[in-house]
């Protein structure tokens, strides 16, 4: 997992591969790490993740709530239907925000959160 920041101060961290099992921990350290350095608002993108399974998607609800705990956000960008789908299943679809790209989460991060009812979905 790579994690850059973009110049409106959010984190932007990318996935390749599966979340799965065996690298749910990595991701998850990694935005501990970032939080501890004082880093709130975070984009993950999931535009290279052709299969999110249980392990990670508890991973991803982990990391939301210490990213809340602290003030921040979680964004999520590019989720295809496969991952979709497991977030529907699970009935978290309506908890996440959905972009369609990392750069368009980045923008709606700068702003802050949507108000109820701006949450942008495919």
């Amino acid at each position: 997992m790579r994690s850059r920041r973009t110049a409106r101060r959010s984190i932007y961290s990318d996935g390749t591969g599966e979340v799965d099992v065996y690298t749910s921990p990595v991701i998850h350290k990694a935005v501990t790490k970032l939080l501890d350095e004082g880093h709130r608002h975070f984009v993950l993108d999931l535009c290279a993740v052709p299969l999110l399974d249980s392990r990670g998607l508890g991973m991803i609800v982990a990391i939301t709530k210490r990213i809340r705990d602290h003030h921040g956000s979680l964004r999520i960008a590019c989720a295809g239907e496969r991952v979709l789908k497991v977030f529907r299943t699970c009935g978290l679809r309506a908890v996440y925000e959905f972009y369609d790209s990392p750069e368009e989460a980045t923008l709606r991060a700068a702003r802050g959160r949507p108000q109820l009812g701006e949450r942008r979905d495919r």
